[in-house]
C-alpha cells in the first residue's frame, strides 16, 4: 500500500473509520453476551457465536488501528512512510475466522434438525473459508493478472454461498414461524448485500483506481461492510432469537411452564 499517496485528511478519515469500527464491534459484543440470558436456551449458542464474531472483529480492528498508526508519520504535516508496512493480513485473518461463523449463527438460530444443521453449517462454513483463502494471494499480489485469477477463483465459492442462501435455504426458511420469516430473509439479503462490496473493491487496482482516494474508499468501505455484515447482521440474529423464544414460550403447554 502506497500510504504516502494519502493526504492528512484521508489518513485521518481512515483512522477514524477504524476507531469507529472497533467501538461498534466492542459494544456489539457486550450487548450480545449480556443479553443472551433474555432468550431461550435453544438459541443462546447462536447469540454467543454472534458475540464471538464481533469480539474477534474488535480485536482485529484494534490491531489494524495499531498497524495503521505505525506505518505513517504525520508530524511534519504530510503522510510519510515510517518503513513499517501496513499489515493487510489482519483483515483476512479476521474474515477467515468470522465469515464461516456468520453463516453458522444463521443456521443455528433457525433451529433446524441436528443432521441438517451440521450439514449446512459444514458446507457453508467450508465454502466461506475457501473463499477467503483464495482471495488473499490476489490481494497481496503485485501483478494484475494474478490478482484477477484469484478473484475468479474466490468468486466460485462466493456464488455457491449466495445460491445456497437464496435457493438452498428457501425450504428451511419457509418452515420458520411467520413472525420471523421476514427477519430471516432480511438477514440473508443483508449478508449478500454487504458481501458484494468486497469483490467489487477487490478489482479497483485492475481498473486503474489507485492513489489516496482509492485507498480511502477501499479501507473505509471494508470497514462499513464489516459493520453491516457483523454487528448489524448480529442484531437481526438476536431479534430472531428473541421472537422465537417468545413464540415458543407462549405455545408451551401450561404444565411445562414455570
Amino acid at each position: 500500500m502506497e500510504i504516502e499517496a494519502l493526504s492528512i485528511g484521508q489518513y485521518s478519515f481512515v483512522q477514524n473509520a477504524y476507531s469507529f469500527g472497533f467501538a461498534v464491534m466492542a459494544a456489539a459484543t457486550l450487548f450480545f453476551w449480556l443479553m443472551k440470558s433474555e432468550i431461550a436456551p435453544a438459541y443462546r449458542l447462536a447469540v454467543t457465536i454472534t458475540g464471538l464474531v464481533t469480539a474477534v472483529a474488535a480485536y482485529h480492528y484494534f490491531q489494524i488501528m495499531t498497524s495503521w498508526g505505525a506505518a505513517a508519520d504525520i508530524t511534519s504535516g504530510e503522510v510519510l512512510s515510517t518503513g513499517q508496512p501496513f499489515n493487510q493480513a489482519y483483515r483476512y485473518v479476521d474474515w477467515l475466522l468470522t465469515v464461516p461463523l456468520l453463516l453458522i449463527e444463521l443456521i443455528l438460530v433457525m433451529r433446524l434438525s441436528q443432521q441438517e444443521t451440521i450439514k449446512k453449517s459444514t458446507i457453508l462454513g467450508g465454502a466461506a473459508a475457501l473463499m477467503i483463502i483464495l482471495g488473499y494471494p490476489g490481494e497481496v499480489s503485485e501483478t494484475g493478472g494474478l490478482r484477477f485469477v484469484f478473484w475468479v477463483l474466490s468468486m466460485i465459492p462466493f456464488v455457491f454461498i449466495v445460491h445456497q442462501l437464496v435457493v438452498g435455504l428457501k425450504g428451511s426458511i419457509d418452515s420458520q414461524p411467520e413472525s420471523v420469516k421476514k427477519l430471516i430473509n432480511i438477514s440473508v439479503y443483508l449478508v449478500i448485500g454487504s458481501w458484494l462490496f468486497y469483490p467489487i473493491v477487490y478489482l479497483f487496482p485492475l481498473v486503474g483506481l489507485t492513489g489516496g482516494a482509492a485507498i480511502t474508499a477501499l479501507e473505509v468501505g471494508y470497514t462499513v461492510a464489516d459493520i453491516v455484515a457483523k454487528a448489524v447482521f448480529g442484531v437481526f440474529i438476536f431479534m430472531i432469537a428473541v421472537r422465537k423464544s417468545k413464540l415458543e414460550g407462549e405455545t408451551k403447554p401450561v404444565s411445562d411452564q414455570s
